[in-house]
């Protein structure tokens, strides 16, 4: 990894370190940091697959008063490292994702409580009035959870070429690997169900189960052509779906010997 490449990672791994307090531009997501840190590493092919597997199992991870979701900046930023460098594949990406995910969730509660005392200096500096002071302690609070996830990357990154690692990966066994490939495909299957059952859009199933049958059946038919099948189902069903229109009231029916001419008087 060439030097501009490290410089990037950790850069990609810093903004998503903080968006994931923030929640406001996303970049914490998988789909974005994966992404991102495919670019950064000159793979984006691998960062976008990457991301849109950890995505479907993410859709349901989300900070609800004092719970801490698992982390999902950690998780995508250093899976992605070490896929492309390390020459993992994406469904053991998937599996070692979701522990570091809980690693990180851990992680970010400790560095939270690290952030009281900026919080508390905060108070003072808006005690004295001091504007400058309230700023640097909540982007002092801020650089800290960039940290929590530039750091750890940047070390995965830093190692992720060497012989130590390369051995290490080399060393474990075939059954851990092959299981880890398979509760990848399992953790996937798992983030679909997630979502589907978010959705409770039951009139919709037919279209899930006819994009099955045309995945299964139909092999040449790759994610675009479903993509542009689907978009045109969804145009067709939403034209023909009275529910996304406009009910227009039918005038009421005339009254039998009702006499109009006194009503125009």
């Amino acid at each position: 990894m060439s030097t501009i490449s490290f410089i990037m990672v950790v850069l990609v791994a810093l903004i998503a370190g903080m968006a994931s307090v923030c929640d406001e531009r996303q970049f914490h997501r998988p789909i974005v940091a994966c992404t991102l840190m495919g670019l950064a590493m000159g793979d984006l092919k691998t960062g976008i697959i990457l991301g849109g597997s950890l995505e479907l199992i993410a859709l349901g991870w989300m900070n609800v008063g004092a719970a801490m979701a698992p982390d999902a900046a950690l998780a995508s930023t250093v899976a992605t490292v070490l896929v492309i460098a390390s020459g993992m594949s994406i469904a053991e990406g998937i599996a070692i994702a979701v522990p570091l995910a809980a690693a990180g969730q851990v992680l970010t509660i400790f560095v939270r409580t690290i952030a009281v005392f900026f919080q508390h200096q905060a108070d003072n500096y808006a005690q004295k009035g001091s504007f400058r002071g309230v700023e640097i302690m909540h982007f002092s609070a801020l650089l800290l959870q960039g940290l929590r996830v530039a750091i750890p990357t940047a070390i995965i990154a830093a190692a992720a070429k060497t012989t130590a690692v390369a051995s290490f990966l080399n060393s474990i066994p075939e059954v851990i690997t092959v299981g880890l490939q398979i509760s990848g495909g399992f953790i996937v299957v798992v983030g679909y169900a997630m979502v589907i059952n978010m959705m409770k859009a039951r009139i919709l199933m037919p279209f899930f189960f006819l994009g099955f049958v045309l995945a299964a059946f139909i092999p040449d038919l790759n994610l675009v052509g479903l993509g542009i099948i689907g978009a045109c189902l969804a145009l067709v069903y939403v034209q023909l779906n009275p529910m996304f229109h406009d009910r227009i009231a039918m005038p009421a029916p005339a009254r039998v010997g009702a006499n109009y001419d006194n009503e125009l008087e």
